[in-house]
């Protein structure tokens, strides 16, 4: 025997409201508000939680690309030179702040290993405090000679965070000159300093985009000592230059001293993970103006052949 079928309920749509004459204009005005507050009804450029949704990744990635290059070209900006550097090497006043209050924990708790190791580093990052002098100045050379002109070449660009990349960024203010800063959103709160060209301030949220940046311009980069995020951009700008993925620049390596304990680059080239002609992708320097000659040998040097 056939089950019984209970009747299809009717479609919501096939319920007609119970209505009289007049209350479909209350009803009309009141949908009407609701369209003009519906995120549909939104430009898509206003809509931001369109534009923070995973689909809409490849426009974000056009905007973080295209926003700096239009601000650039506002500004006439053809060429840059980067700084790399630790976050952690501040000027010696804020080093030797750093030290005392370290001092100060561990005397008391002496037993605490933690807190003396916190010592060793605090003294260590003291020593290092010259090379934020050294980026504050090498930056005071680069840029005052070069932004006299309506284009401007060889702009300071760094990171746009503390330590390293505040000195390049205040010697070019020191000078009245621009500098840009690249600042990257993390998890950790990271304001950009304070002394950054501000209409050449960017925040990115994509490594990729950011480094494009640095690259597509660069007439040169400097790095100063610093740790991963240094060392990620070296290789980085290595690894362009060793597969011939940029243009031609120099690399120099600020502190010959540091860097030569970091990584041992001769024993790459010993052990033939890398030619030894890789070795000739990036110079030494000791001093300011030492590095500022080597970039302006270099830029001679090509222009005086591509007259020839």
């Amino acid at each position: 025997m056939a089950k019984k079928t209970k009747p299809a309920a009717p479609k919501a749509c096939a319920i007609l409201p119970d209505t009289v004459l007049g209350d479909d204009v209350a009803l009309a005005a009141d949908n009407m508000e609701a369209i003009l507050r519906s995120p549909s009804y939104r430009l898509a450029q206003e809509d931001h939680a369109l534009l923070e949704k995973t689909e809409l990744r490849g426009v974000r990635m056009l905007l973080e690309l295209q926003k700096p290059e239009l601000v650039f070209r506002q500004h006439a900006i053809e060429s840059t030179v980067i700084v790399f550097g630790g976050t952690q090497i501040v000027e010696k006043n804020a080093a030797e702040r750093r030290l005392s209050e370290a001092r100060r924990a561990a005397a008391a708790a002496p037993g605490d290993a933690r807190l003396a190791r916190d010592v060793s580093r605090a003294e260590r990052l003291l020593e290092r405090s010259r090379y934020y002098d050294d980026a504050r100045e090498f930056a005071r050379l680069v840029s005052i000679d070069n932004q006299c002109e309506e284009s401007r070449k060889f702009v300071v660009v760094t990171g746009g965070g503390p330590g390293i990349m505040e000195a390049a960024n205040r010697g070019a203010f020191d000078v009245g000159c621009q500098s840009i800063g690249l600042n990257i959103k993390l998890p950790a709160e990271q304001q950009p300093n304070p002394f950054i060209t501000p209409d050449l301030c960017f925040q990115f949220k994509y490594f990729a985009l950011r480094k494009f940046h640095f690259i597509l311009r660069a007439a040169a980069v400097v790095l100063f000592p610093g740790g991963f995020g240094t060392l990620d951009e070296m290789f980085e700008t290595l690894t362009l230059r060793q597969t011939q993925r940029m243009q031609p620049v120099p690399i120099i390596l600020y502190g010959r001293e540091y860097w030569s304990k970091i990584i041992d680059f001769q024993r790459l080239a010993d052990d033939g993970v890398i030619d030894d002609r890789h070795l000739e992708l990036f110079s030494w320097a000791e001093t300011p103006a030492e590095a500022w000659r080597q970039i302006t040998a270099f830029h001679d040097g090509r222009s005086r052949r591509g007259a020839g």
